[in-house]
């Protein structure tokens, strides 16, 4: 849990490079082995790229970076519940483990929504845990769009 922990701060950091492209405060990154292969944030606006959820850019760049677009026995971390894309990619990508830190009621698939990682359709598992600095997570994105809406309360 402690590595967990660690390479959530590592996430963290980058949702703040997605805040700075006035995107969505989300980091992602794929580790394996104690290895950082691969590093994202949100960044659809900024790309005109509707895909470019920080999951999906952390996988693109483990994938070119390991010259396989499998990653067998990496671990995605990502700040906030993955989205139905995501969650769809990295099952694609075959990643072992999720991490991730704040719930998306409206749209996370592992526990909020479709509860994706308990369909028995798929033909790979992976394993999930949620809320690893959940609360920093949804203090960086409360505070992003109380920003975005000029000082209003609210998420």
């Amino acid at each position: 849990m402690a590595d967990d922990e660690t390479w959530m701060r590592e996430a963290l950091a980058l949702a703040e490079q997605a805040v700075a492209a006035g995107e969505v405060p989300v980091g992602a990154l794929v580790v394996r082995d104690g290895v950082v292969l691969g590093r994202g944030w949100n960044s659809p606006i900024s790309s005109n790229d509707p895909t470019a959820h920080a999951e999906v850019v952390a996988l693109r760049d483990a994938a070119q970076q390991q010259a396989n677009y499998r990653l067998a026995g990496a671990t995605l971390y990502v700040t906030i519940e993955p989205c139905t894309m995501c969650f769809g990619a990295l099952m694609h990508a075959r990643i072992s483990r999720l991490v991730y830190g704040a719930t998306e009621p409206r749209a996370g698939t592992c526990i909020s929504q479709l509860r994706l990682p308990e369909q028995t359709f798929y033909n790979h598992r992976i394993e999930v845990i949620g809320g690893v600095l959940a609360e920093q997570s949804a203090a960086m994105l409360r505070a992003f769009f109380r920003q975005r809406r000029g000082g209003r309360n609210g998420l």
